[in-house]
């Protein structure tokens, strides 16, 4: 059975041709399809010929149109390693070679760009998960990843550091934990900025000790804050967005501390209470639809702390500003790899954070399936 299903995939992908995988509802997952009150969108995932991101990635790959020498290129970032590249094209299937950035200062660790939003005079302002030593735990094996922010000028080739934006709580780390990569901290995020470009809104994934502060969470910065964002991100728990405070420290500098956010989607089971079961959303990509007129959240549901996943899912809302009205998330694919996204394929306009009817699903930088969404 396997063998001919793999055979059928060579010869459909060889002429170029489609075919439905699976429909699923795309909310309400466990609900009868057919039962008439329940008026959720669906995607329908169809297996297609593969597209292959240039640069290898092992993070969210934001992408970009941008106007060069008059003519729309769309660029698209990668990471891995700890090291972010960019490639540029015309299109998804004609992305040029990628090229290493420079970013300065380096924040120390690793780094990987994972959210640009351009501004309208043409600056990118960009979104990275920096990983560093787990030092208070006394080990360089594992890593606290928190998020920092950067700007450029050159279409994504050198990068201007604007500092950390957001970290985790002091004494939130497990040194103890099973987990593979992380004793605590918040990473693996996507963001939104709100159509009035009066907000940007961050979706990330958060690693506390603590299992209640675990899974998808979200935050927002006043876009007018973009150039100087350090201390301005404000959290959302038990409805209202908390702010970070400022923390004198004896050499005379000071310190953000950014307080804890309560996950719109809580984990289920720890990722640090050592059984080496999981049950946690992480890594989620946030785009607008303009065919559903709503926004997508499609994510990881990882079942061990290697984070193998157990899903791909998927959640619609109508707006950012309220985290509770995201719907209950359903998984559109079994099993998968890390780092799920949809990118659009609208000439110009079709990135990671606006698609239409159609779109590109991609894992782990390639991208093997057609997402059609419907009403």
């Amino acid at each position: 059975m396997i063998a001919d299903i793999q055979r059928l995939f060579s010869i459909l992908t060889t002429i170029g041709t489609t075919f439905v995988l699976f429909t699923v509802p795309a909310s309400l997952e466990g609900q009868s399809v057919g039962d008439e009150a329940v008026k959720a969108p669906h995607i329908e995932l169809q297996i297609a010929p593969p597209i292959e991101l240039t640069g290898e990635a092992d993070s969210n790959s934001p992408a970009i149109w941008d106007r060069v020498n008059g003519r729309e290129t769309l660029f698209v970032m990668t990471s891995a390693g700890g090291l972010p590249s960019t490639s540029a094209g015309s299109e998804l299937r004609q992305l040029g070679k990628a090229a290493p950035i420079l970013l300065d200062p380096w924040p120390g660790g690793g780094v990987w760009m994972e959210a640009i939003v351009p501004d309208v005079d043409g600056t990118w302002y960009g979104y990275y998960h920096n990983e560093i030593a787990a030092s208070e735990c006394g080990t360089d094996k594992k890593v606290i990843p928190r998020i920092g922010a950067a700007r450029s000028e050159d279409h994504g080739h050198t990068w201007q550091s604007l500092g950390i934006i957001l970290e985790a709580p002091p004494r939130t780390y497990d040194c103890a934990t099973t987990n593979k990569y992380f004793v605590g901290g918040v990473g693996d995020f996507s963001v939104q900025l709100d159509p009035e470009s009066q907000d940007l809104y961050f979706f990330y994934s958060t690693y506390l000790r603590n299992e209640r502060f675990q899974g998808i969470a979200e935050a927002r910065l006043a876009w007018a804050d973009r150039d100087a964002p350090a201390g301005r991100i404000t959290l959302w728990r038990n409805g209202a967005w908390l702010p970070a405070s400022s923390v004198n420290l004896a050499n005379g500098a000071h310190r953000w501390i950014y307080p804890a956010a309560l996950p719109i989607f809580p984990a289920g089971d720890s990722w640090h209470d050592n059984d080496n079961v999981v049950d946690a959303y992480w890594g989620p990509s946030v785009h607008w639809n303009t065919y559903l007129e709503q926004y997508v959240m499609v994510m990881s549901r990882a079942k061990d702390d290697w984070f193998a996943a157990e899903g791909i899912y998927v959640s619609f809302a109508d707006t950012l500003d309220d985290p509770s009205g995201w719907s209950p998330p359903a998984r559109i694919f079994k099993g998968g790899k890390w780092y799920p996204e949809f990118i659009g394929t609208e000439p110009g306009a079709g990135t990671d954070k606006v698609a239409g009817q159609w779109a590109r699903f991609f894992m782990f930088g390639t991208s093997r399936y057609v997402a059609h969404f419907i009403k």
